[in-house]
């Protein structure tokens, strides 16, 4: 993919009528070929409140059985989430998945983030002896002999990203790792990683009221040849139509901290959900949907993970890649959700304290 490239990919989605489509999308010039919505795992683990587990795991296997032979399906988790949990029950769902589901299944993690019996983040760690120490324990727990994307969730400022990822480019020699992945970093950090090794994906919040990487972010990704895994394209569930202005969040829900959810700023949002669900209406589609194929829609090199932790959710979420957003539909959820609309920060402040992406 060449930067002309993707830059007629991202014009015909802003311009043009844009229809989301099944075909595979490549993470960057290096990555895998992936199915065009990655499942974020997390919330099945950490940070939303309780999760079913068996739901889980069969959330996941529906995941598994709708993406086709060929392609890759991209189950993104991190070694923190649960202090390990998650990664163990992606081992028990794939396990118990078919063979052929099995086999269509890459994982992607985060590591690097410590974490206190308590639950609570003491930074960061992106020392070379750290990556390989995180690694063993991810291979371990997942129970695979390689994990395709490998990246650390924040960058550690006491380490240079040039050490972290040269770690991860040895891991990649010795066949423990086949990919290289970035989180949550700047433009300058971004030509500074790729500058070492080949990178495959840069993943980092995007949605319709998480639009900061459209200034220097995503045109630097692309002048690299680096793919993008967007996160949050619900924005934790804000946008997706099913969050009430009083909805009473379970006790350790990461949401009951988030600056979008509080007082007013909540309020305030939720007007953007309701603008935006009579661009959702119309189309007679969910808004979820509706946002989910906005990302789609900005470029062939975006791959969106949706956080699904039920079966119904997933099936809405995969319904996404059938809506065509012709250029009245985006001029219209451009007028409902403007950029720069959002009410908040989308994490507290002692966490945007560590995001390189937002410095």
């Amino acid at each position: 993919m060449t930067k002309n490239e993707s830059i007629d990919t991202t014009t015909a989605g802003l311009a043009g009528t844009t229809t989301t489509s099944p075909a595979l999308r490549r993470l960057g010039r290096t990555g895998p070929s992936v199915f065009p919505l990655g499942l974020g795992c997390m919330g099945m683990s950490a940070l939303y409140g309780e999760a079913d587990r068996c739901e889980s795991v069969a959330t996941i296997h529906a995941y598994l059985d709708a993406v086709p032979e060929g392609a890759g399906a991209l189950l993104d988790t991190g070694d923190f989430y649960g202090m390990g949990h998650n990664e163990l029950l992606i081992q028990e769902a794939l396990r118990t998945a078919p063979a052929a589901a099995r086999d269509r299944a890459l994982t992607s993690v985060k590591f690097g983030a410590l974490r206190t019996v308590e639950g609570g983040f003491t930074g960061y760690d992106g020392r070379p002896e750290a990556v390989r120490n995180f690694l063993a324990y991810s291979l371990q727990r997942l129970g695979r002999d390689h994990i395709d994307i490998y990246r650390i969730a924040r960058v550690d400022p006491d380490v240079p990203i040039e050490e972290t990822v040269g770690a991860i480019a040895e891991a990649v020699q010795a066949g423990h790792v086949r990919h290289i992945g970035l989180s949550e970093v700047g433009a300058d950090t971004l030509r500074r990683a790729a500058a070492v090794a080949p990178v495959s994906d840069l993943q980092i919040e995007y949605s319709l009221v998480s639009r900061g990487i459209e200034e220097e972010i995503l045109p630097t990704a692309r002048e690299l040849g680096i793919g993008v895994t967007a996160y949050g394209v619900l924005s934790r569930g804000l946008i997706s139509g099913h969050f009430t202005r009083d909805r009473a969040l379970a006790p350790g829900d990461f949401r009951g901290m988030s600056p979008r959810f509080q007082g007013e700023n909540l309020h305030r949002n939720l007007d953007l959900v309701d603008a935006l669900r009579k661009v959702a209406d119309d189309k007679g589609v969910s808004v979820a949907q509706t946002a989910i194929a906005w990302v789609l829609a900005r470029g062939e090199d975006i791959v969106p993970l949706v956080g699904a932790r039920r079966r119904d959710r997933l099936a809405e979420a995969l319904g996404a890649m059938d809506v065509t957003l012709s250029p009245a539909d985006l001029a219209a959820i451009e007028e409902a959700v403007p950029a720069g609309a959002a009410a908040g920060d989308r994490y507290p402040e002692a966490q945007m304290a560590h995001l390189d992406s937002e410095h």
